[in-house]
């Protein structure tokens, strides 16, 4: 019996034939959207479905593990957050108040729940797990990677504008054997089958992404040039930033706005944009937030907190319905309140609009 190697799948110098521990994605089913709406509305509100509003305080804790794995994540999180996207990162304690909990699980597979699923699971459950070491090459890519599930990134090798042809049953065979033993499920659902064009962003192939796997000759029949194997360069490629930079683009004291009470705040944004507001309750009673127009869209709701992460107030996803995403809260006089809107779909730029009311 072979001996699994403690190391990732995703490292530029990992040698063909080593054995690959590979990511196994935690998928929960799909959002599905009233029958009566349009495919095209459809199509682009999916594109969006398991994205954070941007300027999200992404909180992470760790529920258990030794400190040198603990420093390996934190790294990953600080490669992330260096590329200056409008989403940032926050270590919180106790572990069960952050939105992602992590877990040390030696032997028993890395993977990490895809963006905003995250907020589904109980508190008391892990939405990573890491299953070997991260102080390697190989092991601060993998970290890299369940971050980028984290912020919603699917795999990349899944994307079907790659046009990969499996040598499926030698796929099946390769994946149920050492070091991952994934069932013909597992394995169809993190490689064989394709993402939908639908949530596609984008319209190439990056076969040097961070959320790519590596792959042995024999598995890939086309291209023809990856059937002797394919191994992703490792580390964030120069694709993978313009990505995430167009979900979570910068924050800057240019880009945030002033939202007053009873004022109508029009959202120039196309669909997939968003847009970030402050609001200061003037005076201590409750206030109802709501979008306006014919549009789909989440508004987000956080309160300051000074140093510490701000408090979130909740959401509203008014996708697919015939409504507009609303949510009221009891503030105190002088809190600030970050709002944050992403339309998911709009049929014309422009044709959405925010306003705060009282009661």
């Amino acid at each position: 019996m072979n001996t699994p190697a403690p190391l990732s799948n995703h490292a530029p110098s990992q040698a063909p034939g080593t054995l690959r521990h590979y990511c196994a994605m935690r998928l929960l089913p799909p959002v599905v959207l009233p029958p009566n709406v349009d495919p095209g509305r459809a199509r682009v509100i999916m594109r969006t479905v398991s994205k954070w509003p941007n300027r999200t305080v992404l909180t992470y804790g760790f529920m258990d593990g030794p400190e040198p794995q603990k420093e390996a994540v934190r790294a990953a999180f600080a490669e992330w957050k260096a590329l200056g996207l409008g989403i940032s990162f926050a270590e919180v304690s106790p572990v069960q108040n952050a939105q992602i909990r992590i877990a040390f699980r030696p032997g028993g597979g890395s993977w990490s729940y895809i963006g905003t699923d995250c907020k589904t699971i109980h508190p008391s459950k892990p939405t990573m797990s890491f299953g070997w070491d991260l102080t390697t090459d190989y092991g601060h890519t993998t970290a890299l990677h369940e971050i980028g599930h984290a912020l919603g990134l699917p795999h990349e090798h899944q994307n079907p504008k790659g046009g990969i042809v499996w040598n499926e049953e030698a796929v099946y065979a390769s994946l149920g054997g050492q070091p991952n033993n994934w069932d013909r499920t597992t394995t169809f659902n993190n490689i064989l089958s394709k993402i939908k064009e639908d949530t596609v962003q984008g319209s190439q192939w990056d076969p040097d992404s961070v959320m790519h796997y590596a792959f042995d000759g024999g598995l890939i029949v086309n291209p023809p040039q990856y059937a002797t194997g394919l191994t992703p360069a490792g580390g964030l490629s120069a694709r993978d930033k313009a990505w995430v930079h167009s979900f979570y683009p910068e924050i800057t004291a240019d880009t945030v706005g002033t939202l007053s009470l009873f004022q109508t705040q029009l959202l120039a944004l196309p669909s997939g944009g968003s847009a970030s507001f402050d609001f200061v309750a003037p005076s201590s009673r409750r206030f109802t937030f709501q979008t306006l127009g014919l549009t789909d869209t989440e508004l987000a709701l956080s309160k300051d907190q000074g140093a510490q992460p701000p408090a979130d107030l909740g959401s509203d996803d008014d996708s697919g319905d015939e409504r507009n995403a609303r949510l009221t809260v009891e503030l105190q006089q002088g809190d600030r309140v970050r709002v944050q809107v992403r339309v998911r779909f709009v049929e014309n730029t422009g044709e959405a609009a925010l306003m705060v009311t009282t009661g």
